[in-house]
């Protein structure tokens, strides 16, 4: 899983009405929401839009972000559903960072983007470890000549334990990371096998051995709720590992089975039943996570995320991004917004790297303007997926009593407690945390909530 909340899928998608099955059972199709409107709405005849925004002169007093997609691994996992390339030479992946850079020196010449510093900065993937520490220095050194990160208040990069190794964290410690997050997902090797994990057990601990031998400031690691072969004793028995490690932050996600997932489409091609667990299993295992974690004295920062302490371990990316940052896209289909306009690069690497190379454009693929409606609803549903939201400085900042506005599905979500509404604050359940991405449709505008997702 990546930790990256506007994730770069490429399937394509179900019906947001159909995302949550009556049944409870784990059937093919997305359900996690990490942007509005929804990306099927966006389109390559709204590009002119996006390279106008990028023409524009900047608004300054908007924080800036830059999202770099890697898009290599050693293996597709079997749940995987992002834009990801295995098998690569080194002659394929250094063409892919020579673009990258390229395409990083062309978004730091834009009027957009000049004078801006970056606040934020995510690379995500794929596996953004799978790169050397000559290309990661690199990429460093390209954007030192363009738009710098060098007082970014976050760096925070994805690894996959199987590719570390000592010189490889000094460099992204050399670099200016300062929040790593480690792909552990499980601890048992036999499930790490069955779910089509590129590493194991003993690479974990190895990795995160040398992240803590280095220092970052804040270090993560993701756990999955829900994968093939596990259980109520190996869940636990996970929990517990990942205490003994103390990390600052632990994310965890419940397993869904987008359409591209070689999961999907062995149950869609020999009609196997979904080897997933449920729903209520799913939301049942991280619900007993919360508490395990909550008793170890950690605080709970969103439906996914727990942290030692919310005052000093803030997740600067996500709570920029769904705030409404302007957040630069590098890489192959990657999803950025730029002074008011959505878009996404192109989204096979030959094309993409033709355009940046060969062309020396942007690599533009298609895009979206949304209304001054559809960013609050953005900013509303993606701020409710953190289990609180302050009502009445969203209602400030776009001019609107949002708890009037969205008056119907606050009172049905209220009804069903999956949130209360007090004090000019809403604030979800521990139900609803649980399946808050089930809940977020109900504000979508209606031609948007029978539409594909992605």
């Amino acid at each position: 899983m990546s930790e990256n909340l506007l994730v770069v899928p490429s399937d394509v998608g179900l019906p947001l009405s159909t995302v949550t099955p009556a049944t409870g059972l784990t059937e093919v199709g997305s359900y996690f929401v990490s942007n509005y409107p929804p990306f099927s709405q966006w389109q390559a005849e709204f590009v002119p839009e996006a390279l106008s925004a990028f023409a524009s002169e900047p608004n300054k007093d908007v924080p800036l972000g830059l999202y770099l997609h890697i898009p290599f691994c050693r293996k597709r996992c079997k749940f995987c559903y992002f834009r990801v390339y295995t098998n690569q030479n080194a002659t394929a992946i250094e063409q892919y960072v020579e673009s990258l850079g390229r395409e990083i020196e062309m978004l730091g010449q834009q009027p957009a983007v000049q004078g801006r510093h970056l606040k934020v900065v995510y690379f995500g993937g794929g596996t953004p470890s799978y790169l050397g520490s000559k290309q990661l220095l690199f990429l460093r050194d390209t954007l030192r000549r363009t738009i710098s990160w060098d007082h970014a208040e976050e760096v925070t990069f994805e690894c996959e334990p199987g590719t570390m190794n000592l010189e490889k964290v000094k460099t992204l410690k050399e670099i200016g990371v300062t929040r790593v997050s480690l792909g552990v997902e499980n601890f048992n090797d036999a499930i790490l096998e069955e779910n089509g994990r590129a590493h194991l057990s003993p690479e974990v601990y190895r990795a995160y051995d040398w992240l803590r031998q280095v220092g970052f400031p804040q270090v993560n690691i993701d756990l999955i709720a829900g994968m093939i072969g596990e259980t109520d004793e190996n869940w636990h028995r996970c929990i517990d590992e990942a205490l003994k490690l103390e990390p600052d932050n632990i994310t965890i996600y419940q397993m869904e089975l987008p359409f591209n997932t070689l999961i999907s489409k062995e149950m869609r091609e020999h009609g196997v039943t979904s080897p997933v667990a449920d729903w209520p299993t799913k939301r049942r295992w991280v619900s007993e996570a919360f508490d395990r974690c909550l008793a170890a004295g950690y605080q709970i920062s969103s439906g996914n995320e727990l942290v030692k302490s919310r005052n000093t371990d803030r997740f600067v990316y996500r709570d920029n991004l769904f705030r409404g940052t302007d957040l630069l896209a590098a890489g192959v289909s990657s999803f950025g917004h730029i002074q008011g306009v959505h878009y996404q690069n192109l989204d096979r690497i030959e094309d993409y790297q033709r355009v940046v190379l060969e062309e020396g454009r942007l690599p533009i693929n298609r895009a979206l303007r949304p209304t001054a409606h559809q960013r609050l609803i953005r900013e509303f549903v993606l701020q409710l997926k953190e289990g609180h939201l302050d009502a009445e400085a969203l209602s400030r900042k776009f001019g609107v009593d949002v708890l009037s506005e969205f008056s119907e599905p606050l009172r049905n979500q209220q009804a069903a407690d999956y949130l209360v509404v007090e004090e000019g604050e809403v604030r979800l359940t521990r139900k609803g945390l649980l399946q808050v991405d089930s809940l977020l449709p109900e504000y979508f505008e209606p031609q948007h909530r029978q539409v594909r997702y992605t």
